[in-house]
């Protein structure tokens, strides 16, 4: 079975409080874009569990991908074959665009599907937050207001289609922990729901990721990023989720400069439709 795991970005995101159990209480809005990885698995012979990768270099013990852990979770609860599983890493890591938790996601309704374990939506979700707060969200794939720590999700009737959208990520990651280090939690100054249906030309003033005042002072280069984008015509720009990743929406296809940002950034654009 072949899947594309794709790429969310936060439009918006607002940190209002600390939980007693440390993490942090946000609001935000999960929006799916065509950035995707691929993922592959076919039944073996072997009675487990055979992982390679390509694309980005993953690094880490197999058994400590997201993708084995999401097998492992559903593994103990159903029979399931050994797999030989592949993972074309195209969504760079430490940039805010869940890929991870999106290759996981995929990964479950995979399973779902291939072997006709009939798991509600309700069951997956249970799977995917075990996994991380936003697993939940490519569940469903469809534009979601998020609340709680991102694991509540209400789907919202908003669309970007028909906008392009200029994805810039610098040539470093940034963990969430160092995200959080420098953050205040407060209430938000406008209510992100009401923001979003007010016109595009509103966006910049009012809607916000307050990640980004404690990410761009440590790290300039990400602040330069935006403002190139403004500066290049986009509608709104921001950092999506704790970075470091920016994106740009424009109103006709931009005409961007490669010597505008580090060749050592990775750059990715489209004409947004439905995933």
């Amino acid at each position: 079975m072949v899947l594309f795991p794709n790429a969310k970005i936060n439009f918006g995101l607002n940190i209002l409080r600390k939980r007693g159990d440390g993490y942090h209480e946000i609001e935000t809005i999960f929006y799916p874009i065509g950035l995707k990885d691929g993922l592959e698995f076919i039944e073996n012979k072997k009675d487990k569990i055979v992982f390679s990768g390509s694309g980005l270099s993953l690094n880490i013990d197999p058994e400590e991908n997201i993708v084995i852990k999401a097998y492992r979770l559903v593994a103990a609860d159903h029979l399931l074959p050994g797999l030989d599983i592949h993972l074309h890493k195209v969504i760079p890591f430490g940039a805010g665009l869940g890929g991870g938790s999106s290759d996981a996601a995929f990964l479950l309704k995979g399973l779902n599907d291939f072997f006709e374990l009939r798991l509600s939506i309700q069951q997956l979700k249970g799977y995917a937050l075990k996994l991380g707060a936003d697993c939940s969200f490519f569940l469903e794939n469809k534009p979601a207001f998020a609340s709680g720590i991102g694991e509540e999700l209400q789907n919202i009737n908003f669309s970007l289609n028909g906008y392009y959208i200029v994805l810039v990520k610098p040539p470093f990651g940034i963990g969430t922990k160092e995200a959080y280090a420098g953050i205040t939690p407060a209430a938000p100054q406008f209510s992100l729901i009401e923001s979003v249906r007010q016109t595009s030309d509103n966006w910049q003033k009012c809607i916000v990721n307050d990640f980004e005042s404690s990410v761009f002072p440590l790290f300039p280069e990400i602040a330069e990023i935006k403002s190139k984008l403004i500066r290049s015509g986009a509608i709104y720009a921001s950092m999506s989720g704790s970075g470091s990743s920016v994106f740009g929406l424009f109103r006709s296809e931009p005409q961007l400069a490669k010597e505008d940002f580090s060749p050592e950034c990775f750059i990715w654009k489209e004409l947004i439709s439905d995933i």
